[in-house]
């Protein structure tokens, strides 16, 4: 017994000197933590404190042993404790809760605690332990990282930051409008994937500038979301990592789309000056050498008296005036032609020229009056207007050989700041816009853009000098307006001159006051359109007058918006004339998918309205192209306000 006795006793000992190493080893573990910890009963005394949480409060262990934990609580967060303690009676361990805490010195400090419930020997919690570490240099951290993100939010240009792998790490509001991509969507993909993707080798190229030296600075298309092709000046820099080694690439791209195409048309505006200047020169000199050859005419046919002497001469003098007639052509081009400017209204002008044409004209061609009847005067010079549109009734003759429609057509319109963006030429203000539309062959897109070139023509040689659609368009330059063109090959061309209002009382009060039309309340639009000047002028219109917008750039794209969307969009606004699948096909394809749907046509053709009832299924909301904000605002209020 004694010899057991005396084991019990060694191991009892050997027990509690192991108890002992094993508190000495935790409480110099507790000591030596980089964060602080401390102890509490229930009702918040503090009974431990270590080096740490000394550090991080300022307290010393003998300051702090016995007092309330509330000496760390800032006043206006004195309701934290009792709803701490209550979960801590319950069992209940918190994580990583931020707060704010007071120091010794009464600075205040954010703190990240984790607080757990403290049991004794029976398995009843006696109090609570805090492991707390400060993070007021991280918050602060955080905080300027918040505020550089609002400043990098509220930049116009599209601010990207991605990986040298192309993942997307940073994605701003500017980069989100211009291309159309959320920043949730857009943050962990590949650039390439969502901008580049018809544009890899460019990008590649630049992409091996970049690491070559470090930065790139160029211009590169890139396509948006609902897939409109834009082009962005870049500003690429890569952002070093550890060892300076490439860890990223800091983007800023700018929106030039716009711009380059006010570039394209000053440029193409400065190319027919020149050409104007050169022309003006050289007719001019050609001018002077024809004189005396003309002048002569007279006095040799008074010499050479015989027939075929008499002949010779007529055919020569012939030729000599016409060629007189070029050269008067070409100056006139050249000059601007700066006639004799009074108020008038194009209307007279309009059914004069009509009626002219009307016994002239071949018998297979009809002609057809749309005149507004509150049309504005303009101020201008009644006789070049009579060419202009002479010029043009003969052009539209000469496209119909078959015979067709003429239509001669005047309105008032009011031009918008965002259609004067996207044409040099025009300015914001009211506008007399006079039409002439045929429903001849129309013209091929590859020769629409050099109509208005001097010395172009298509017509066989003798017909035509090249110089007939220049003058037109010097004449409408001459009277500060401008000229769209709109043609399809087998259904026609439109040409509309837009003329400024004359500055009358009526004409001042409708040029000084945008006119009051109906808004959006929040409806989703799609509009189908391959013509993405026309695209981007209407979205953009829409959704500054309360509309939502979803755009296509052809019929197929459309009708997967339309698929997935269809529950959501109010109302189509398409073109009839697309590549791949027509406005006819794609109608028709809607109403598959919803009979009900409500549906604008548009065209450039304005005189061809048959067309539209024969091949859109019954559409009976057209625009004809170009459309004011206006025309534009108006259909949509009538097609969305009807059953």
């Amino acid at each position: 017994m004694k010899r057991q006795s005396k084991l019990s006793k060694q191991r009892s000992t050997d027990h509690s000197n192991y108890h002992e190493e094993a508190l000495s080893l935790l409480a110099a573990i507790v000591e030596s933590s980089d964060d602080g910890i401390i102890g509490t009963t229930l009702d918040g005394t503090i009974t431990s404190w270590n080096s740490a949480a000394e550090g991080i409060y300022g307290y010393r262990p003998d300051e702090v042993k016995g007092r309330p934990i509330s000496i760390l609580i800032p006043p206006d967060r004195d309701d934290e404790m009792p709803q701490i303690f209550e979960k801590i009676k319950r069992g209940e361990r918190i994580s990583h809760y931020e707060t704010v805490r007071l120091t010794k010195d009464g600075r205040k400090i954010d703190v990240s605690i984790t607080i757990s419930p403290i049991k004794g020997s029976a398995g009843t919690i006696i109090g609570a332990s805090a492991i707390a570490r400060e993070i007021t240099g991280c918050k602060e951290e955080e905080e300027q990282l918040h505020e550089q993100a609002a400043l990098l939010d509220h930049a116009q240009d599209a601010i990207i930051v991605r990986n040298l792998e192309g993942r997307v790490l940073y994605w701003n509001k500017s980069a989100e409008r211009i291309s159309g991509w959320s920043a949730s969507e857009a943050i962990g993909k590949n650039i390439c994937a969502l901008l580049y993707k018809d544009n890899l080798s460019n990008y590649e190229a630049a992409m091996t500038a970049l690491t070559e030296k470090r930065e790139w600075v160029g211009e590169l298309s890139q396509r948006t979301k609902d897939g409109r092709e834009i082009i962005a000046e870049c500003h690429w820099t890569l952002v070093p990592g550890e060892a300076d080694k490439p860890a990223s690439v800091f983007a800023i791209n700018t929106d030039i789309t716009e711009k380059k195409k006010l570039e394209a048309q000053f440029l193409r505006a400065q190319r027919m000056e020149s050409i104007g200047t050169l022309a003006s020169g050289i007719a001019h000199n050609l001018g002077n050498l024809l004189s005396p050859i003309l002048l002569s005419f007279q006095l040799l046919k008074r010499k050479f008296t015989d027939e075929e002497s008499q002949h010779m001469l007529a055919i020569l003098q012939i030729n000599a005036e016409r060629a007189g007639e070029m050269i008067r052509q070409v100056l006139e081009f050249a000059r601007g032609i700066q006639g004799e400017r009074i108020e008038l209204l194009p209307t007279h002008v309009m059914r004069e020229v009509a009626s002219i044409l009307e016994g002239t004209l071949p018998k297979s061609i009809d002609v057809e009056l749309s005149i507004a009847e509150d049309l504005l005067p303009v101020v201008g010079d009644a006789n070049q207007l009579h060419q202009v549109l002479m010029n043009l009734c003969v052009n539209a003759r000469d496209a119909m050989p078959d015979g067709g429609s003429l239509t001669i057509g005047g309105e008032n319109t009011y031009i918008d700041e965002n259609y004067a963006r996207m044409q040099l030429e025009a300015k914001p203000g009211q506008y007399v816009v006079i039409s002439v539309a045929d429903t001849g062959v129309g013209i091929p897109a590859d020769v629409l853009g050099r109509i208005f070139e001097p010395f172009f023509t298509t017509k066989e040689l003798g017909k035509g000098t090249g110089l007939g659609l220049p003058t037109i368009r010097a004449i409408v330059k001459g009277h500060d307006g401008f000229i769209n063109v709109y043609s399809e090959v087998g259904k026609g061309t439109d040409f509309r001159i837009y003329i400024p209002a004359a500055t009358t009382t009526e004409a001042k009060r409708l040029a000084g006051v945008q006119p009051d039309v109906p808004v959006g309340h929040g409806e989703l639009i799609l509009i189908i359109d391959d013509e993405l000047p026309i695209l981007e002028v209407a979205r953009k219109t829409l959704e500054e007058n309360g509309y939502k917008v979803l755009t296509a750039s052809d019929g197929a794209e459309g009708l997967a918006l339309y698929a997935e969307h269809r529950k959501e969009v109010d109302a189509v606004l398409i073109d009839m004339v697309m590549p791949y699948l027509d406005g006819a096909a794609t109608i028709r394809a809607l109403r598959k998918l919803d009979p009900a749907v409500k549906i604008i046509a548009s065209s450039g053709l304005a005189a061809n309205d048959k067309l539209f009832e024969d091949s859109a299924v019954g559409v009976r909301t057209f625009l004809s192209k170009p459309y004011s904000a206006e025309k534009l605002l108006r259909a949509l209020s009538e097609i969305l306000a009807a059953q």
